[in-house]
C-alpha cells in the first residue's frame, strides 16, 4: 500500500518539486500551502492540494484532520513550509521576528505533534524537517532566520531521540543555495528593512554577493529528500545545494573568529 505523504509550503521551489518526485514514484502525496492557486498544476500527478496557513492552528487541524479521513493516516510529514526574514536584528521588529519563528519553527512543531499519535500506533513514521546551512552557520542580516532554523536543528535532535523507540525517523534536510523565489523575495525584504539605516552598505553589498550565482534546480533537494525518506536507517543530516558541503566542512575546523573574518570578506 502506498506511503501517505503531506508535504508544505508546496506552491513553489523544493515542496513543489518533492511533492512531484514522490507522486511519481508512487507515494499518496498531499500538497499543502496557502496560495492553492500556485499548487493546480500538482493535481495533474495525482497529488491533493491542501490550504494551509501555518500559523493558523485551526488550518493546521483541518489539514491534518481531511488526510486523517481521507487516507488514515499520515505516514510521512515533510515541514517544509518557510521563509527568510532579511535585516539587522536591530531593524527587524519583534513582531516580524516573531512571525519568522511561527512559520519557520511552530508551524512545524505543531504539525509534528499532530502526526506522531498514529505514527506511533503504527509504529512507523518519517518527519523530514527542512533546515538549511543557515542552522550551522550564521551570516549577518538574516539573524531572526538563522535563529529559527538552528531552533529545527535542536528541535529535531530532541525529537529524534524521544520518539526512535516507536520506529519513527526524525531527517534534517540543509539545502545551501537553491534556485527559487526564495532569495528573491529574502532580498527584496532585506533592503526593505535595513537598506535605508546603519546597515545600509552591509545590506546593499549582502544582495550584491547572491547576484549572479549558478543555483541548481530545487529537484537537487528533492531527490535527496526521496533518499532519506526510502533509506532502511537514514542518516540524522543530508546536506545538498550551492556551497553546502563546503561551507559546513569548514565551518567544523576553523574558529568562530575565523569564519567571521570569511563571510564579512565575501559581503565586500
Amino acid at each position: 500500500m502506498a506511503k501517505t505523504v503531506l508535504v508544505t509550503g508546496a506552491s513553489a521551489g523544493i515542496g513543489k518539486a518533492t511533492a512531484i518526485l514522490l507522486a511519481q514514484n508512487g507515494y499518496n502525496v498531499y500538497g499543502a500551502a496557502r496560495r492553492t492557486e500556485k499548487m493546480r498544476d500538482l493535481k495533474e500527478y495525482g497529488i491533493q492540494p491542501i490550504k494551509l496557513d501555518i500559523t493558523n492552528d485551526g488550518s493546521i487541524l483541518a489539514c491534518v484532520d481531511q488526510i486523517f479521513r481521507e487516507a488514515g493516516t499520515i505516514d510521512i510529514l515533510v515541514n517544509n513550509a518557510g521563509f527568510g526574514t532579511g535585516g539587522a536584528i536591530e531593524d527587524v521588529s519583534i513582531e516580524d521576528a516573531r512571525y519568522q519563528l511561527e512559520v519557520n519553527v511552530f508551524g512545524a512543531m505543531r504539525l509534528t505533534q499532530l502526526v506522531l499519535p498514529k505514527m506511533r500506533e503504527n509504529k512507523y513514521g518519517k518527519i523530514v524537517n527542512i533546515s538549511s546551512i543557515g542552522g550551522k552557520v550564521a551570516f549577518p542580516l538574516a539573524g531572526w532566520y538563522h535563529a529559527s532554523k538552528f531552533a529545527m536543528e535542536a528541535l529535531s535532535d530532541a525529537l529524534r531521540m524521544e520518539v526512535k523507540e516507536f520506529g519513527i525517523d526524525v531527517i534534517v534536510i540543509e539545502p545551501g543555495g537553491i534556485k527559487s523565489e526564495w532569495a528573491e523575495i529574502a532580498n527584496d525584504h532585506l533592503i526593505r528593512i535595513s537598506g535605508h539605516t546603519a546597515y545600509k552598505e552591509m545590506a546593499k553589498s549582502a544582495v550584491k554577493s547572491t547576484l549572479n550565482l549558478n543555483l541548481p534546480a530545487p529537484s537537487v533537494i528533492a531527490k535527496l529528500i526521496k533518499k532519506s525518506i526510502e533509506a532502511t536507517n537514514p542518516k540524522t543530516r543530508y546536506v545538498g545545494g550551492f556551497g553546502a558541503k563546503p561551507i559546513l566542512g569548514i565551518r567544523k575546523i576553523i574558529s568562530d573568529k575565523l569564519m567571521d573574518k570569511i563571510i564579512l570578506r565575501q559581503m565586500k
